[in-house]
């Protein structure tokens, strides 16, 4: 009978088409294509600008069912801390914290979206 033995060419996984490879010409493509780009750079800001222009124009469309989804997610909320109680199971602080917490932001979302833009648009201008 004859002995087998692991050759480097003959084990798995070797040899010039094993795809070990593969994640590195991945890399180099990448790479590759940002440098082909490199002189279109300075218009970078502006392609985000109106991307950003148009998320604001879905977004802005979509906010009553947004803020209608929040506040169906803060009664279930609610609900669950309730139903935890039932049970005799102390809800966390952390959750009951972060329950309020979301709840204020949510009726201020509701109530001021001035406000709360104005805030945003202050932290970003820093």
């Amino acid at each position: 009978m004859r002995e087998q033995t692991n050759t480097p060419s003959s084990a798995p996984g070797a040899g010039p088409h094993s795809g070990m490879g593969s994640p590195l010409a991945g890399i180099a493509a990448i790479g590759s294509t940002l440098a082909a780009f490199s002189c279109c750079w300075p218009i970078l800001p502006f392609l985000l600008g109106a991307g950003f222009a148009g998320v604001s124009a879905f977004l802005s469309a979509a906010r009553p069912y947004l803020l209608g989804a929040s506040v169906l997610f803060i009664a279930y909320g609610f609900y669950q801390a309730s139903r935890a109680k039932k049970c005799q199971r102390r809800p966390s602080v952390v959750g009951s914290v972060l329950l309020w917490l979301s709840t204020v932001f949510v009726v201020m979302a509701i109530f001021f979206p001035q406000l709360i833009a104005n805030f945003a648009a202050n932290l970003l201008a820093r």
